[in-house]
């Protein structure tokens, strides 16, 4: 997170049991509110793989109460989506449901289950096949600044008036401290790029975080091309291959669009959601056991 730390007032917490990191809360505060990293697409309590329920729970409860203490009102938090998981982790639900937490967003994302892998559909095959035919290459060339300038910036710049969340030069910088995590995929036509994406692996996901092919994309059938060589090259050791969100407005309105395309290459849905504790609930929180 360093490279962007004069964006936010980071208030990253740390957990331990005596003298051993038990958990984390990737955070930064606003005003009276502390929220899960926003600089972090995923960001959370995370814990480490041996935690025990008990114990985590003590965990959060000392989170709660720590930032009551330090004047903080609120707690947005996120929840990690299941499949980023190395192990069954879904404490936090509990946790949450045990302190009346607030649901205030749940995102749409679109994956495939590696071990149950659907075909693409017949459209999206169609894409791939006119993409051969249009004598088409895939290439991990790592040349980002080739997709950023001639690709992803004029594209969002002519469609949306933005412009990406990285900027080149973050990306690269990324790369560099994370060669194995961030990789850059380029689709060429007569050695010309036409499409490209930015792909960071984690230990169970494969996910493109920047997708985006040119003009002819259509014509060539390169976006289905480029997808269907990621899903398939990154697959190894991983469970799950992830598509950016498909929901807007905080869950309350769905792409169609997109979920057409997705769906089309053989994703189905998860869900990412978002809520809002009163750090003041502390003092209340327990667990019953019988």
């Amino acid at each position: 997170m360093d490279y962007h730390k004069d964006r936010f007032e980071d208030f990253s917490l740390m957990v331990f049991k005596g003298e051993k990191l038990y958990a984390l809360l990737p955070a930064n505060k606003k005003g009276e509110t502390v929220i899960s990293h926003q600089g972090l697409t995923y960001g959370s309590f995370i814990l480490q793989e041996s935690a025990k329920l008990f114990y985590s729970f003590d965990a959060f409860k000392k989170v709660l109460e720590f930032l009551f203490n330090e004047g903080i009102t609120k707690l947005d938090i996120r929840v990690i989506p299941s499949f980023y998981n190395k192990v069954p982790s879904d404490e936090l639900e509990y946790f949450l449901f045990k302190v009346n937490a607030t649901l205030v967003k749940r995102d749409v994302i679109m994956a495939i289950d590696y071990s149950h892998k659907l075909r693409f559909q017949k459209n999206r095959r169609e894409g791939i096949n006119k993409a051969k035919r249009n004598g088409l290459e895939v290439r991990v060339d790592g040349d980002f600044r080739l997709f950023w300038n001639e690709i992803l910036i004029p594209n969002l710049s002519d469609k949306h008036n933005t412009a990406p969340v990285h900027s080149l030069e973050e990306m690269e910088l990324l790369s560099t401290h994370f060669p194995d995590n961030i990789v850059q995929v380029n689709v060429y036509k007569d050695d010309k790029i036409v499409a490209g994406t930015t792909v960071f692996l984690t230990d169970t996901v494969v996910h493109p975080q920047y997708v985006s092919g040119n003009k002819e994309k259509n014509n060539y059938g390169s976006l289905d091309f480029l997808y269907d060589f990621v899903i398939d090259h990154f697959k190894e050791n991983r469970k799950f291959f992830s598509f950016n969100t498909s929901s807007e407005e905080n869950g309350k309105l769905l792409n169609e669009g997109l979920l057409f395309w997705k769906e089309g290459c053989g994703a189905r849905p998860q869900m990412f959601n978002n809520y809002i504790v009163e750090t003041s609930a502390f003092k209340t929180l327990e667990i019953k056991t019988t």
